[in-house]
């Protein structure tokens, strides 16, 4: 069986291959009624256009690389969604990839797409191999880093300051007159957003005189279960902390529930604060304390960028864009308890 052309769907449209073409590849420019005499013809026969044959003749294959750490939990969902539905409006397609938090896997990710010829290119973060830094810098394709930003980043950058998130969450533990304070981490290597997030939280302990002890610094990856795993040996006994700063809201649930598990009442007994601000967190039992990152926002502002940087075709174009952040107080943090006596 012969696949369908472009000329066998001009000639079942009524109308010129260059009309479909122009269909295909600028909508926008064509009359609503022959458009959709193309679109019915395009999907009557079945044809579909030879996108890598356009790549190879130097045209746009109309797609775009977005490669995130994890599509496993609600970390990346939001942001991913903006993106996605910020260039689909524009007729690009998404091809997303994940690396599981491992850089040398977002290596060979970026370069199989780079091979598919992707127009432009998103990542998460400012931490990547030195491979991934010498394909970009190789293959000039129009390339943004999302969610973290740095005034002075290598990368265009669009997201937030995750030292100031780091920051807000511990002035408000301190605020509250916790000392007694865990910190439920990921691994700081190759993650910058949590290796901000938890220097800036430290400096500001410091900073109020607090001194925090080891064993009550806990490293988890960012799993719900594991999360409340550690915890659960965490929390166990007398001597623990009032409160527990988490890197993020999954990290944050699952100290809740390791709490709950173990009859510990929050707030009364124990205040936890995430970051994130994630779907779900402000239905939680208590609902959760956090510093909230407009994830849909950067999803939506990025994908306005990297169109921006394609429409003018300049790779080397420099954006550093600052998402602004802001404190959630909920219910899941309250006065600590040595305080609360003092008070009348």
């Amino acid at each position: 069986m012969i696949k369908p052309d472009i000329v066998f769907v001009a000639k079942l449209a009524g109308v010129s291959p260059a009309t479909v073409s122009r269909v295909m590849n600028h909508p926008d420019l064509v009359h609503p009624a022959t458009r959709r005499k193309v679109e019915l013809a395009v999907e009557k026969s079945g044809y579909i256009r030879n996108r890598a044959a356009q790549a190879m003749h130097g045209k746009r294959s109309a797609t775009i690389g977005l490669v995130v750490p994890t599509v496993a939990n609600t970390i990346f969902a939001e942001v991913v969604q903006a993106f996605n539905d910020t260039v689909s409006a524009q007729g690009f397609t998404l091809l997303l990839a994940s690396h599981g938090y491992d850089l040398d896997s977002e290596y060979r990710l970026v370069r199989k797409l780079l091979e598919h010829r992707v127009d432009a290119l998103a990542v998460v973060g400012l931490d990547h191999s030195p491979g991934t830094f010498r394909l970009i810098e190789e293959q000039r394709v129009p390339l943004l880093a999302i969610w973290n930003y740095l005034a002075n980043s290598p990368l265009p950058c669009i997201g937030v300051d995750n030292r100031e998130a780091g920051r807000l969450a511990a002035e408000h533990l301190v605020a509250l007159g916790h000392r007694r304070i865990g910190m439920v981490f990921p691994a700081t290597f190759d993650n910058d957003r949590a290796r901000d997030r938890k220097t800036a939280a430290m400096a500001a302990f410091r900073a109020a005189g607090i001194e925090l002890q080891d064993r009550w610094q806990v490293e988890v990856p960012y799993s719900i279960a594991q999360a409340k795993a550690a915890c659960l040996d965490l929390l166990a006994g007398e001597n623990r902390p009032s409160a527990l700063l988490c890197a993020n809201d999954v990290i944050a649930q699952g100290a809740i529930y390791a709490a709950a598990r173990l009859g510990i009442a929050v707030p009364a007994s124990l205040s936890v604060i995430g970051i994130g601000d994630f779907a779900g967190s402000a239905q939680m039992e208590p609902a959760l304390t956090t510093v909230r990152i407009p994830a849909q926002e950067v999803g939506a502002t990025a994908g306005k960028e990297i169109l921006a940087m394609l429409r003018a075709s300049d790779p080397s174009c420099m954006i550093r864009s600052r998402i602004e952040l802001e404190l959630i107080m909920r219910s899941s943090t309250a006065i600590a308890v040595e305080l609360s006596d003092l008070i009348p």
